[in-house]
């Protein structure tokens, strides 16, 4: 049961300022729509009532900074059961969307801003590789009755379902006004109690041929050379080079500098070799790349410590650019991985035209 709130004005009296449920349930949603914070700190609104399948609408549809959406659902005039009972069914609808679908209502509610935009302004980085792997459900009101607190804590505490309580009040006081919070659950507790629960994966389709590889630049790696003699590489790590096991010959790569942009597109020709087997083409001969001119300073570090050496795969270009030329705009796909599946479609186009590949 949450912890009832009151409000005194203090003075020659003391005088409790009143609570206005009218009030607070007319002006609850354009608050929380303006302002998801007063929920949570990382939220990103997707839509405002948000028709489902089956004729109902959503309240509020937000997802948070990991990719995992939100339902919240104000109480209004239906009874406390009947708001749990919706609730429910909306997540139900919900966490089969799609990542198609959650970019299609962002963007039909948002004048069509293009979802990974708009996230990108709100939590300063791409959207996660996978969307909707779990949700979690929010019903707000103002009160509860006994019975149906005891529902909402007997399926967070037995059976991990997502679900919790806050509760907004809203006081006048002259011409100043308040509102205040409290949770029935704590969100903490809530969130562990939910943690083991069975999530599922909402990722754009993968079309089987595209990758993102993320090239850093070090003292062992220089974007000069990989342009020069055709490869991508990875190094520093088993954790930085595995995932360069995903590449096989005739996939296709686009290549990212952090913190600049993407600098060319390739098809990869071969697996990936350790540095000391690499050989590359200079003057019509074929040497190892350890022997030819470079611009990484120190491309043969780690070369005598297996578990950190650096490995290479070979790519024939499509078309590169200077580091200085790297392309870059808000909601483009960037994570830390030296390779991954690249799924999202809005990259894939936009590099597409960019780069000026015919498909």
């Amino acid at each position: 049961m949450p912890i009832e709130v009151g409000i005194w004005r203090l003075g020659k009296e003391l005088q409790r300022v009143e609570f206005n449920s009218l009030q607070s349930e007319a002006k609850l949603e354009d608050t929380l729509a303006s302002d998801l914070s007063l929920v949570a700190p990382d939220l990103m609104l997707i839509g405002r009532q948000v028709s489902t399948a089956f004729g109902t609408f959503i309240d509020l549809l937000a997802i948070d900074r990991e990719g995992n959406l939100v339902v919240i659902e104000l109480k209004r005039d239906r009874t406390p059961r009947e708001v749990v009972a919706q609730t429910l069914d909306y997540a139900s609808w919900v966490e089969n969307l799609s990542y198609d679908q959650i970019a299609e209502i962002y963007s039909e509610k948002h004048g069509g801003q293009k979802f990974e935009v708009g996230y990108s302004d709100v939590f300063g980085a791409s959207p996660p590789e996978a969307i909707n792997e779990s949700h979690r459900m929010i019903v707000v009101a103002s009160e509860l009755d006994r019975s149906t607190e005891r529902i909402l804590n007997y399926l967070n505490s037995n059976y991990g379902v997502p679900i919790n309580s806050v509760f907004f009040r809203y006081f006048k006081d002259g011409s100043n006004e308040y509102l205040t919070r409290t949770w029935l659950i704590d969100p903490q507790t809530a969130e562990e109690k939910t943690s083991k629960s069975a999530v599922k994966k909402r990722e754009e389709i993968w079309n089987g041929r595209d990758f993102y590889i993320s090239q850093g630049e070090f003292d062992d790696a220089n974007w000069d050379d990989c342009r020069r003699y055709g490869f991508v590489c990875g190094s520093g790590g088993k954790w930085y080079t595995q995932t360069l096991d995903l590449l096989f010959p005739g996939a296709r790569v686009f290549v990212n500098i952090p913190q600049r942009g993407y600098v060319g597109v390739g098809i990869v020709k071969d697996h990936k070799r350790p540095v000391s087997e690499f050989v590359v083409n200079v003057n019509g001969n074929e040497i190892p790349i350890l022997n030819a001119p470079l611009a990484a300073k120190n491309m043969a570090k780690h070369q005598d410590d297996p578990e950190k050496w650096s490995y290479l795969v070979r790519v024939e270009w499509i078309k590169t650019v200077s580091r200085e030329q790297a392309y870059w705009e808000k909601g483009l796909f960037a994570v830390q991985h030296t390779a991954c599946r690249l799924r999202n479609q809005f990259t894939i186009e936009k590099l597409t035209k960019h780069f000026e590949l015919k498909d």
